[in-house]
């Protein structure tokens, strides 16, 4: 199953309070991706942050992956997982009438 997952700042985080978990979650990342259960990871451009593409057996077993990230062992970041599915809408566009 294909999951976007946004970290969702807790109240009271902040940049300074991230610093100290910021190597090990940057090495928590790449054992993920090793791992195969990141896909792609992107900074988020409106806030700072990560969007992730990951992989996984179910919405569940991704909220336990993410829950091993350093910053969110320390309460400063939870996650909002967003399960994704094929796009199946493309016939619409060649349906008669639509041409």
């Amino acid at each position: 199953m294909k999951l976007l997952c946004l970290d969702v700042p807790q109240p009271g985080a902040s940049l300074e309070k991230y610093q100290p978990h910021m190597q090990d979650e940057a090495r928590h990342a790449w054992q993920m991706y090793k791992g195969g259960i990141i896909r792609d990871i992107y900074f988020r451009q409106d806030r700072p942050g990560v969007a992730i593409i990951a992989e996984a057996a179910s919405v569940e077993a991704a909220k336990a992956a993410l829950a091993e990230f350093p910053l969110a062992k320390a309460g400063l970041i939870s996650w909002e997982v967003i399960p994704l599915g094929a796009f199946t809408n493309w016939e619409s566009l060649f349906a008669p009438g639509n041409a």
